[in-house]
């Protein structure tokens, strides 16, 4: 039987003897290990970004907005209907078991200014529950209290954007902004969140208490209006049982009949961004597999080659042979030299699949996560097209009758 390290010896010798002839060859696995690297590099960094941003914006999160929901969404938006009042949240919060807080939101984009510097942002009124609710941490100075809530103070939390379009690196506590000419006071900044998962900036805010934005900033076209309530559920496995308990509540405070149309939406926001991630794990998958085709295209150029080898080495095999080679010897011979083939191509595409996700990260800022799990498994899967591609010629070569290889020209 013959050694696998003699083998090895000369499988590589021929490998180098027609060194171009076997790097094109190899080109099919190369390109095909690099690009499945490539590609789950690219999809698991998107699933961390995916992550990211859904710990951002917050843990077990629902969002109730006024108007009806139709079968492709929301029909009415909430600046057409005016049918959520901050009483609404404060009962969400205090009836339904499975909510931790519930926030009321109501603002507009309006124009920020200090000294000679304007900003265009999002203001939004709202509770002190929001920030708990957001998991958004004060970075210096506070929040509003429950007593400037109370009086409608003139005071204001900036996002982390804001800050530094209206103050620069200047300290802001204490300073005073407008908004729509109103004189606010800074008393906090947050923490930076990062773009929300459509996006968005979410460090572009303002927040001021509710009762400011509803009656000194924007007014409300009808007594305690407010766009939406954010709800946090206690528990993940609780949020279910949260929108059922929210829709029974509203139903029921809202006078809307069994035959009669809802006058709000609940929408589950981790159901959407988990719908998000699952269609981009169907879009990696199917670059993947995609990617794969490469290595079959591969395997095909190595039973190729193998073949014409085979053709080539005809006397070899026949004085191999001669001097007391068996067909076994010249069968797994031929299999290692496929086999090398391939898990060359395999490292040389491994090699390409770092560098191109490195590349790949540093030009798009997208985060490439390398995997040593899908690395391995690509380079196992070349070894394995090595084998099942090169058996066809090394069996051929094994069937070779010695006298007809020796008289082959």
């Amino acid at each position: 039987m013959i050694n696998t390290m003699d083998g090895l010896g000369i499988a590589l010798g021929a490998l180098r003897v027609n060194f171009l002839r076997s790097l094109l060859t190899m080109l099919g696995i190369v390109i095909g290990v690099g690009a499945v690297i490539l590609m789950v590099a690219v999809g698991a960094g998107a699933r961390e970004l995916i992550g990211d941003q859904i710990r951002s914006i917050g843990s077990n999160l629902i969002m109730v907005v006024p108007g009806a929901s139709s079968q492709g969404g929301v029909r009415l938006g909430s600046g057409s209907v005016h049918t959520l009042k901050s009483s609404d949240a404060e009962a969400i919060a205090k009836e339904c078991s499975a909510v931790r807080r519930a926030a009321p939101l109501w603002g507009e984009v309006a124009q920020v200014v200090h000294g000679n510097k304007n900003w265009r942002t999002r203001v939004t009124g709202t509770t002190n529950d929001y920030f708990p609710v957001r998991e958004w941490t004060i970075g210096y100075g506070r929040i509003f209290s429950a007593e400037e809530e109370r009086n409608a103070a003139k005071v204001a939390v900036l996002g982390g954007t804001a800050k530094e379009n209206l103050f620069g690196d200047a300290y802001p506590l204490g300073k005073t902004i407008r908004i729509k000419n109103v004189p606010v006071t800074v008393v906090g900044v947050l923490d930076r969140k990062g773009q929300s998962p459509r996006g968005d900036d979410q460090d572009d805010a303002v927040f001021v208490p509710l009762k400011t934005a509803q009656y000194r900033l924007f007014g409300t076209p009808f007594p305690d209006e407010i766009n939406a309530i954010l709800v946090q559920a206690k528990e993940i496995s609780l949020i279910t049982d949260a929108e059922k308990q929210i829709d029974e509540l509203l139903t029921r405070k809202h006078r809307i009949g069994r035959n009669q149309e809802k006058d709000f939406t609940v929408r589950n926001l981790t159901e959407i961004l988990a719908t998000a991630e699952k269609t981009l794990n169907i879009m990696t998958t199917l670059l993947g597999a995609i990617a794969a085709i490469s290595l079959l295209v591969g395997g095909i150029g190595i039973m190729n080659i193998m073949l014409v080898s085979v053709t080539e080495r005809t006397r070899e095999i026949g004085i191999r042979m001669a001097v007391g080679g068996k067909s076994s010897d010249i069968l797994v011979q031929f299999l290692i030299e496929a086999v090398v083939l391939s898990m060359s191509g395999g490292l040389m595409g491994m090699v390409l699949g770092v560098v191109g996700s490195y590349v790949f990260s540093k030009t798009s800022g997208w985060p490439a996560v390398l995997s040593p799990t899908a690395m391995a498994v690509a380079l196992l899967f070349s070894a394995i097209v090595g084998v099942f591609f090169g058996f066809y010629p090394a069996f051929k070569a094994s069937r070779l009758h010695p006298i007809e290889a020796l008289r082959y020209e």
